[in-house]
């Protein structure tokens, strides 16, 4: 199985996706808007009707925070779980997916301008052993672009049931990287440019090589902390969300034609590790963002230009170190978007944070790559010109 959903372009990876019938459960109407200006700043009307009606097929819940010098909005709808139809908690923490990429490559970029990594070093030689012979040299860059040519690694299965089966089970990294490693390259490094999780894992083991403290202290220090992110942590093999959370599900069909939504919300991440299992909330996830922006967790320099630059040498290359770069409506934004069952997130915003996006949608069919209504209209609302 690919331990990963494949972003063939940034509309699946900002808009996560589902599609389903509707759900007989009462709405929770979405919050008031605060602080947009009338003429630059948020749409607030249309974000109010992004996020109405929920909970429905495609989603119970959603927290959207949208920021910057244009005006700021903020808007929660939908339930805490299914059963009660209490409404969802605005705090909420949820699995904050791929989102997680964005921290382990500033606590890679923040280790480079300390002097403790080389970019263009290759992994090889900070983890000797760990690839074969049959790997050219990947350079530290190579793995934070997605342009290292190493294939995806193992999970459990291909299908939600198989996975689901196994959601209290433990695969750890290095069972990840040796069953991608087994495989061969898929391409010279610098060749190409594919999205995959298997980057990011052999990078949190790198910090952890470096360093020698493990990867969730280390992320920690260099970027939680700097942040002031106090509700976002690192789960490990602990299947829970702990502290205030919404109920994450995912929307299964029946032998009879029928849908059942199975809750998601405790599942066993380890295998996501520094490419995706973190815990957050939106609150943090805009800290994160502005204080990235700043200057005020990688130093201004050489290795926060990493964040903002795209390989030049690559047809339709996006990414970036952490971040995709997404051009819309005149305005360029540096995105990243994560999802695990039952939970989609994404951030967004310009260079100059004029304007910032984050969102938590609770969607019913997360790791679908078609794009999901309830995230499809919170993005084209935020991003809306006034």
């Amino acid at each position: 199985m690919r331990v990963h959903t494949r972003r063939t372009a940034l509309a699946a990876t900002l808009l996560l996706a589902l599609t389903a019938g509707p759900l007989a459960v009462p709405a929770v109407a979405a919050s008031a808007p605060a602080g947009a200006r009338a003429t630059t700043g948020p749409d607030a009307e249309a974000l109010r009707a992004a996020i109405a009606g929920l909970p429905d097929a495609d989603a119970t819940a959603a927290l959207v925070r949208v920021g910057g010098t244009d005006g700021v909005w903020r808007g929660n709808a939908g339930v805490h779980d299914l059963a009660s139809g209490r409404a969802a908690d605005p705090d909420a923490r949820f699995r904050a997916g791929s989102t997680t990429k964005v921290v382990t490559a500033a606590a890679v970029l923040k280790l480079a301008a300390q002097h403790r990594i080389d970019l263009d070093t290759p992994v090889q030689r900070y983890l000797p052993g760990l690839f074969t012979p049959a790997f050219r040299p990947i350079t530290v860059r190579q793995l934070l672009n997605h342009t290292s040519g190493i294939q995806a690694g193992d999970g459990w299965g291909d299908s939600f049931e198989a996975q689901y089966a196994h959601r209290f089970d433990t695969l750890t990294p290095e069972q990840v990287v040796r069953s991608a490693v087994a495989k061969g390259p898929e391409f010279c490094p610098g060749e190409k440019q594919d999205y995959l999780n298997i980057n990011y894992t052999v990078l949190g083991l790198l910090i952890e090589k470096v360093t020698g403290q493990s990867y969730a202290s280390v992320a920690e220090r260099l970027v939680l902390r700097p942040a002031g992110m106090r509700d976002t942590y690192f789960p490990g093999t602990d299947p829970r969300i702990l502290g205030p959370h919404n109920h994450g599900y995912q929307k299964v069909a029946k032998a009879d034609g029928t849908a059942e939504f199975v809750d998601v919300t405790e599942w066993n991440q380890a295998d996501r590790f520094a490419a995706g299992d973190m815990i957050s909330t939106t609150a943090d996830l805009e800290r994160l963002l502005t204080s990235l922006f700043r200057g005020r967790i990688v130093p201004p320099g050489p290795q926060l230009e990493e964040m903002f630059t795209v390989p030049a040498n690559i047809k339709g290359a996006t990414y970036s170190a952490g971040l995709q770069r997404f051009a819309y409506e005149g305005r360029v934004y540096w995105v990243k978007s994560g999802s695990r069952y039952g939970y989609s997130a994404a951030i967004a915003g310009t260079r100059d944070l004029s304007r910032t996006l984050v969102y938590s949608v609770n969607a019913t069919d997360a790791k679908s790559e078609d794009p999901n209504p309830v995230a499809e209209r919170i993005v084209l609302a935020a991003l809306k010109q006034g």
